[in-house]
């Protein structure tokens, strides 16, 4: 595991378990506490480069939610490329957050939901610096990105089943490419401040979502690569999500 960047003074407290699996099988990671360069130079809107503090641990999905999970607590299925270990797809906002609250509800509490934007970016760099958390690449290499994750170079024209390709340093699968993931943030500039902890704006017409799909080329499957889409719009096929978990 990379260990992440830490402030000056920042105490890390006891961590729990690496790993947990909820009620209907899905696997969580630990991301641990720690600070972050978010953004990136490349396009405007990942720009400034602007340090993040993530202030305490939390769990993410190692895997997008698949279609299997979403029937067991939804029942429907909208996804246009089906199999159960595939992503679930031809999901908008508002879908993820009735999955979280049903799921909440079915546990007894109410700690799942999706992960702030700067959460998504800290966990899927995993302590790296690079365009990738594997490293950099060009055009004329982009094939290495096959490795690790279904893009519009290997994708075939659609999902693939979760796992099959390989993880980030902290256990994350497929946090490039198959589908974007719905963050919790409206779109919004970033601050060019350190911050800790962001949650984007207060409110907007267009939410977040990150890590490319198996439509795009590769450079839409960066770490700091921002999109975003309308909330209620469920007629496209390749967004999903991802959960997150907090510790209290």
């Amino acid at each position: 595991m990379v260990a992440p960047k830490q402030k000056e003074g920042f105490v890390t407290a006891k961590m729990p378990n690496q790993s947990y699996t909820n009620s209907i099988g899905m696997k969580f990671a630990l991301i641990p506490a720690g600070s972050f360069m978010m953004g990136d130079k490349k396009y405007n809107n990942e720009r400034p480069l602007h340090e993040v503090t993530i202030t305490q641990p939390f769990y993410l999905g190692q895997y997008p939610v698949t279609q299997a999970q979403w029937v067991k607590v939804m029942v429907d299925n909208h996804s246009k490329f089906k199999g159960q270990n595939n992503p679930v797809e031809r999901v908008y906002w508002d879908d993820t957050q009735r999955f979280i609250r049903t799921l909440n509800a079915n546990e007894g509490h109410g700690r799942y939901r999706l992960p702030t934007e700067a959460e998504w970016e800290y966990a899927v760099r995993a302590g790296t610096t690079g365009s990738y958390f594997f490293g950099d690449i060009t055009d004329e290499d982009e094939f290495i990105l096959e490795r690790y994750g279904w893009f519009g170079g290997n994708s075939n024209g659609r999902t693939h089943a979760v796992g099959r390709k390989l993880p980030n340093p902290w256990g994350l699968y497929d946090v490039y490419g198959n589908v974007y993931e719905w963050v919790e943030d409206w779109h919004g500039d970033y601050s060019a401040e350190s911050v800790s902890d962001p949650k984007g704006p207060l409110s907007g017409s267009l939410r977040i979502i990150r890590g490319g799909s198996w439509s795009n080329p590769a450079e839409y499957c960066r770490s700091a690569f921002r999109n975003s889409y309308t909330p209620d719009n469920r007629a496209v096929a390749y967004i999903g999500f991802r959960l997150a978990l907090s510790l209290e």
